[in-house]
């Protein structure tokens, strides 16, 4: 019987499909522009090395940093210019409350005369109405400040847009050269994510079935990976295979093919 339970071990053991994959980044991202611009430095050196803070691309921001350096000098004489507003305003408000006390006092006054209740009205009204031009004013100032907080805000990210960067990403290409004026969407290189690596297989729907039981092996030895996406509709080109990912540690060298089978346990 003993015998039989390790015949049977055996011949599912030698029954087990061998599959083959290429141990790639887990990502590889093409990087396009987000703005129009000339290329004005490219890190060749820097290519298939894992990146740090600084630049491996770096587009035209000369004008943009001389208009950013305005509009901030712009926004600091709006708010001097608002708050002057501000307080001329409180001084007219201050100044209509009094004008207001006394025309309510002289205008049911006998002793005075017509025209003179007439001047207190339009000397009234003229306040008031300096009082509300002025708000006027601040109100369109607030609103200028407000535009040109959105333009400094824009012009910051096309200023980060000129500068690429991407620690810890490998720098698989670069797509451009120095000189080159590129339009927005153009590719400009392409990074990998190396922080892990992916398998990809197309499996059997045998070698499906009961997927989430079976031991990893890769190149003979057993391991404690799993399947992490397993795509239940077969693949457009392996057209009777599913296709499944398994994420593996980071290896010494990408691109190395491996063995992979499904063993039950």
């Amino acid at each position: 019987m003993n015998r039989l339970i390790l015949l049977a071990l055996v011949t599912a053991s030698l029954n087990a499909k061998v599959y083959y994959s290429k141990i790639e980044p887990y990502e590889i991202r093409t990087i396009s522009s987000n703005v129009s611009a000339q290329v004005v430095f490219t890190d060749e050196k820097k290519l298939g090395k894992v990146l740090d803070n600084g630049d491996y691309i770096k587009l035209d921001d000369e004008l943009d940093l001389v208009e950013l350096k305005q509009l901030k000098q712009k926004t600091t004489l709006l708010d001097d210019t608002i708050k002057l507003d501000e307080e001329i305003v409180k001084n007219y408000q201050d100044i209509l409350e009094k004008k207001n006390i006394n025309y309510d006092r002289i205008k049911v006054l006998k002793i005075k005369s017509t025209v003179e209740k007439d001047k207190e009205f339009y000397d009234l009204y003229t306040t008031q109405n300096q009082y509300l031009s002025t708000k006027k004013e601040l109100d369109s100032l607030k609103m200028q400040l407000l535009d040109t907080s959105l333009q400094i805000a824009r012009l910051n990210k096309s200023v980060k847009d000129k500068h690429l960067s991407a620690k810890g990403y490998v720098l698989y290409d670069l797509m451009v050269k120095e000189g080159q004026v590129v339009a927005m969407s153009t590719p400009l290189a392409k990074i990998a994510d190396v922080s892990k690596a992916i398998l990809t297989v197309y499996l059997d729907e045998e070698d499906v079935k009961g997927i989430e039981n079976k031991k990893i092996f890769i190149d003979g030895k057993k391991t404690e990976y799993k399947i992490d996406r397993l795509w239940n509709i077969t693949d457009e080109t392996h057209i009777s295979s599913y296709k499944a990912e398994i994420i593996v540690k980071t290896p010494q060298r990408f691109s190395k093919l491996v063995q992979i089978e499904f063993k039950d346990e």
